[in-house]
């Protein structure tokens, strides 16, 4: 593989690694700021009646506020996977590249000693 490719290849890996990453923190954030702020206790009067266990902490959140957390933890975890994978991928490429370096030099010094 040529080293403009694998440079596109490390690119693209990183440019969904870094977004999937900060997904992920970020909803660990608003996960901690659920945990000190959301009721312990259902509380039906709000529609705060869907529980969410954050940390051995089971607070109370509306309909909304859990399908919100549910998309922002699935879209990261998802684009941090495929970062993953792309970054294998350009791991397995990146060796292959490299040992066929180490070949084609290593030929090259037992020809001309």
């Amino acid at each position: 593989m040529k080293a403009a490719q694998l440079a596109t290849l490390r690119f693209f890996a990183l440019l969904f690694l870094l977004p999937g990453l900060a997904g992920l923190i970020v909803s660990a954030a608003i996960s901690t700021h659920y945990a000190d702020t959301l009721p312990r206790l259902p509380a039906p009067q709000q529609m705060r009646i869907i529980p969410r266990n954050i940390a051995g902490i089971i607070v109370y959140q509306t309909i909304e506020e859990n399908s919100d957390l549910n998309l922002i933890e699935g879209i990261s975890v998802a684009v941090f996977v495929f970062g993953l994978v792309l970054s294998a991928v350009y791991l397995e490429k990146w060796g292959s590249a490299q040992q066929l370096f180490g070949e084609n030099e290593r030929e090259m010094l037992e020809h001309h000693p």
